[in-house]
């Protein structure tokens, strides 16, 4: 019998959701289900445009539903609730990261409006989102990147309150489609940080130029041109350090949603990888007699677990920040980099074991094996990530506070907090709970002891081999001391949900198996580095640990990943 622990259409029931919600995650489920795998690869392979998918959502007002706020909405369906829209993001991975795309990229071009005070604005978009509309994020440039403080988008006032915008943007996802386009850009007439503008625009405008589509996809990622574009006053959703502020606050609410998207589509490409590796003889024996087979599926398995974990407790964090509770900056950007990059490697450990039917045009893994190197590398890159990890690693491992516990949230609240942020500084003042106790509550399961020692010794590298000021300028160390940090609060989140669901402490024990087996590679890598002083070089060598190894345990993880085989399987 397949394990619960994954996504799976055939028996899925979002039971702790309100009914309305869970009926539209139903409704999409059933949707993809009905179409068939067949239509479902074949769209995906002619880079079909996703105008059915996107009627489907217009009919259920499934976007107008899960992402207007209640204080735009009608309704009290209508909210922003962060747990659902996680649990839509794993569904639409689940299918093809095109369809997770277009949804994704509408939240981003929302941010801006709705952390806008223009009323008018805010009642457009509403509006726009009934009517099954989608939105662009426009802040990315062709020569500049997502470097906004040089942006090009210039905006001229026009003497009437209003401005004529001109510029370019790229990578900008809904750019052939979008009612309504956030865009970011800059006054001619101001210097600083006082010139930056956001901006509402119309891809329908005549003034508006989509000059491509820049990936071979049905991803519409456009390359669009604004030339001498009227923004009137109503159209102006921020300005000065506020609208630079929006920006950066609207990839804190969009961007984590790379880690659901993640998950769904290892969740699918493992359905089909166990089912083919147990259904395929080799030398006489089923593939997944073999030892090596065995453990490469195994690690596949308990990694994904691990980013469901974390990513479920994450959401806790976000639904619960407010003013004094800034935790989530952290878990944001550890979203974005571990647990798409736990991703990676649990598409290529599965890849491992059915080589060349990972290939093959007709399974979901082919186009698996390619979305899923995207995630890690849609918002800053895996070493931006990690940069804005390093800032919390102090008041994470040595000074903590007391905070409220944080419960499980599931209920139909809205998450009205992740627009009215504030200014997007003062990361080093954020303060968080005590990591240990975490990992104290399961001290009895081997490997999370043996990875506690781990965490221990990060604590003494900190305090006494800590980089100096010429090491804290290389970014190349500071990014291995950085990956050591990740895999603690990895971690840490990863026992409170345990805790939480009450996991099978045999799968947590295996998990954390590979998790102590991370560490010690990092460790290796750092020291190998230029940089690295002799104390560094001996803490790096005297923090590697061997897991504890524990043959029926593994036997019993393995149980687990056998039932998958045959559990799921998309009708053609």
């Amino acid at each position: 019998m397949a394990t619960p622990l994954l996504f799976n259409p055939h028996t899925y029931d979002p039971e702790h959701f309100d009914a309305e919600t869970r009926r539209l995650l139903r409704a999409t489920v059933d949707w993809f289900e009905n179409r068939g795998k067949r239509r479902l690869i074949e769209d995906y392979r002619t880079r079909a445009w996703l105008g059915d998918f996107l009627a489907f959502a217009a009919k259920e007002r499934l976007f107008a539903t899960f992402l207007t706020p209640a204080s735009a909405g009608e309704g009290e369906e209508q909210r922003w609730d962060t747990a659902r829209i996680a649990a839509l993001n794993e569904i639409l991975g689940f299918y093809g990261l095109d369809y997770w795309y277009a949804w994704q990229v509408t939240i981003l071009g929302l941010g801006p409006v709705w952390q806008s005070d223009n009323a008018a604005a805010r009642s457009r978009a509403a509006d726009l989102l009934s009517q099954g509309e989608v939105f662009a994020f426009g802040l990315s440039e062709k020569t500049h990147g997502a470097d906004i403080y040089s942006t090009d988008m210039l905006l001229e006032p026009d003497g009437n309150g209003g401005f004529r915008a001109d510029g370019s943007k790229y990578y900008i996802g809904n750019g052939n489609a979008a009612g309504l386009v956030s865009v970011f850009g800059r006054r001619t007439d101001v210097d600083g940080p006082d010139g930056y503008v956001f901006f509402a625009a119309d891809s329908r405008h005549s003034a508006y130029h989509l000059v491509k589509n820049v990936v071979d996809s049905s991803k519409y990622v456009s390359e669009f041109r604004l030339e001498d574009y009227p923004v009137a006053p109503e159209d102006v959703l921020h300005t000065g350090r506020a609208a630079f502020d929006a920006a950066l606050n609207t990839v804190n609410v969009g961007k984590f949603n790379l880690c659901t998207a993640s998950i769904g589509i290892c969740e699918h490409a493992m359905y089909e990888a166990v089912t083919h590796a147990q259904n395929r003889i080799l030398y006489g024996r089923p593939v997944t007699a073999f030892p090596h087979v065995r453990r490469e599926l195994t690690d596949a398995y308990v990694r994904l677990v691990g980013m469901k974990l974390f990513s479920d407790r994450a959401v806790d964090y976000f639904r619960s920040a407010g003013p004094e509770d800034r935790r989530y900056l952290l878990f944001n950007p550890m979203t974005k980099m571990k647990v798409t990059t736990e991703g990676e490697k649990v598409i290529d450990l599965m890849w491992d074991v059915i080589a060349a039917k990972g290939f093959e045009k007709d399974n979901y893994f082919s186009q698996a094996a390619v979305e899923i190197r995207g995630l890690p590398k849609l918002e800053g890159t895996v070493h931006v990530n990690l940069a804005l990890i390093l800032k919390f690693m102090h008041n994470h491992l040595l000074d903590p506070v007391g905070h409220p516990a944080v419960p499980t949230r599931r209920d139909a609240a809205d998450d009205d907090f992740l627009f009215r942020q504030g200014p997007a500084r003062g990361l080093g003042s954020v303060r968080f709970h005590d990591w240990r106790p975490a990992y104290d509550s399961y001290a009895e399961v081997p490997n999370v002891a043996r990875f506690r020692e781990q965490a221990h010794a990060l604590c003494e590298f900190v305090t006494t081999v800590a980089p100096d000021e010429k090491q804290s300028r290389d970014l190349d160390f500071l990014l291995s001391v950085g990956q050591l940090f990740a895999l603690v609060v990895h971690g840490q989140l990863i026992l409170e949900q345990a805790r939480l669901t009450g996991l099978d402490e045999s799968v947590l024990d295996e998990l954390f198996s590979v998790l102590v087996r991370d560490f010690s590679g990092h460790c290796v890598e750092l020291h190998g580095k230029d940089s690295a002083t002799e104390p560094q070089q001996a803490w790096a060598l005297a923090a590697i640990r061997r897991p504890v190894v524990d043959e029926a345990r593994s036997a019993q993880v393995w149980q687990h990943v056998e039932d998958l085989s045959g559990a799921y399987e998309m009708a053609e």
